[in-house]
């Protein structure tokens, strides 16, 4: 896997929890804007570079569908897992193909971060998986629950990291030929 407890493009998957129009509607605004930009670099990283994506949407019918903005950026053939269960591995698809060999290595965006990312992050741990969630794209509505949120999984040993460090780890050197690419994500003006 390369160095201990750094992210690999080439056995690392990207698992975007849950952000969806009803529940990101109800995020302060600032953490909204921010997860959705993170993610959307992250998503756009991942296609660059080979890295396979799962989305989740929690009761869709209520919730509605994963933001536009971020549904954009899903690969081709990237389709939503519905689930009801509050951890994505509650639901066998979701299992089956998060834990498939041999990408033991799980990159962790979404909503909220005190419930369906937190308990994803730790079932996805008892299953012997490598779970790292990225700070700065998750939040919950009250940010004192995302702050715990982190706290207790980093506690817990999962590798709590933000998604400049994710995108650098995946690439490795500066040599790498999707570099410039994903660098120039970094470059992006966040939307007004």
């Amino acid at each position: 896997m390369g160095a201990p407890r750094l992210c690999a493009a080439d056995v690392s998957r990207l698992v975007v929890v849950d952000v969806q129009a009803r529940l990101a509607a109800a995020m302060r605004p600032e953490d909204r804007a921010r997860v959705l930009r993170v993610a959307g670099r992250l998503l756009r990283a991942a296609g660059l570079l080979g890295v396979p994506v799962h989305v989740t949407e929690q009761y869709p019918k209520g919730l509605g569908p994963t933001e536009p903005e971020l549904a954009r950026h899903l690969p081709p053939g990237v389709e939503p897992v519905a689930k009801t269960g509050f951890s994505c591995c509650a639901e066998a698809a979701f299992r089956e193909a998060v834990c498939a060999e041999p990408r033991r290595q799980v990159v962790l965006t979404g909503m909220e971060a005190h419930v369906c990312v937190l308990q994803t992050a730790l079932e996805l741990l008892d299953l012997g998986l490598e779970v790292h969630v990225v700070e700065d794209a998750v939040c919950s509505r009250d940010p004192a629950h995302a702050a715990n949120a982190l706290a207790r999984l980093r506690a817990e040993g999962v590798v709590v990291t933000n998604h400049e460090s994710v995108l650098f780890e995946w690439l490795r050197d500066a040599r790498h030929e999707r570099f410039k690419a994903v660098s120039a994500l970094l470059k992006e003006e966040a939307p007004p």
